[in-house]
C-alpha cells in the first residue's frame, strides 16, 4: 500500500499545512508550476518527490524534473503531465501519450481546477489536485491524498487549505 499527497501549481509558495497533510504520505506528487527550486526542497524535506515542471518553471525546475513522468506505482501505471486536459478534452500531444501509454491513472495541472473523473473509453482515472499556490483565479486551494494498494486507487480525500 503507498500513501500519495498530491498538489500542484504551488506557484513559489507552500502553505504551512502541507506539512501535515502529507506527513502520512509515502510520497508527494506535484504536477507541475513549482515556481522554483526551494519550494521542491520543501516538499521533499516532508517526503519523497516526485514531479513534472509546469509552464511557468523555469531551468533550475526543468533540470530536475522531466515534461511527462511514466512510471509504475505497486499494480499501476501512472503518466504525469502538467498540461494535458481531461476526459474527453485532452490536449492533442497527451491524447497520443496516454493512447501511447495506457495508463490507470493520468494526473495534470495547469488549469487550478480540481476534477477527479474516469475516462471509460480509455479505462483510465483522471486526477488534477487543483492548485495549492495563491497566484491565479482559484478561489480554494486544493491537495489530493489517496491510496494505491496492489490494483486499487482508494480512499481519496479532496483537501481544502
Amino acid at each position: 500500500m503507498t500513501r500519495i499527497g498530491l498538489i500542484s501549481d504551488t506557484h513559489s509558495y507552500l502553505d504551512s499545512s502541507v506539512a501535515g497533510h502529507f506527513a502520512h504520505c509515502d510520497e508527494i506528487w506535484h504536477a507541475g508550476d513549482f515556481g522554483n527550486g526551494e519550494l521542491a526542497e520543501e516538499l521533499r524535506a516532508i517526503k519523497p518527490l516526485r514531479g513534472v515542471y509546469g509552464n511557468i518553471d523555469g531551468a533550475e525546475i526543468r533540470r530536475e524534473f522531466p515534461e511527462q513522468l511514466v512510471f509504475q506505482c505497486e499494480g499501476i501505471k501512472v503518466l504525469m503531465r502538467h498540461i494535458g486536459g481531461y476526459p474527453p478534452k485532452y490536449n492533442p500531444a497527451t491524447k497520443k501519450e496516454l493512447l501511447v501509454h495506457r495508463p490507470q491513472l493520468f494526473i495534470s495541472g495547469h488549469s487550478h481546477i480540481l476534477k477527479i473523473m474516469y475516462d471509460e473509453t480509455l479505462q483510465c482515472l483522471h486526477m488534477n489536485p487543483g492548485a495549492a499556490g495563491k497566484q491565479g483565479w482559484q478561489k480554494k486551494r486544493t491537495l489530493i491524498r489517496f491510496v494505491i494498494d496492489g490494483k486499487e486507487m482508494k480512499e481519496c480525500e479532496v483537501i481544502e487549505i
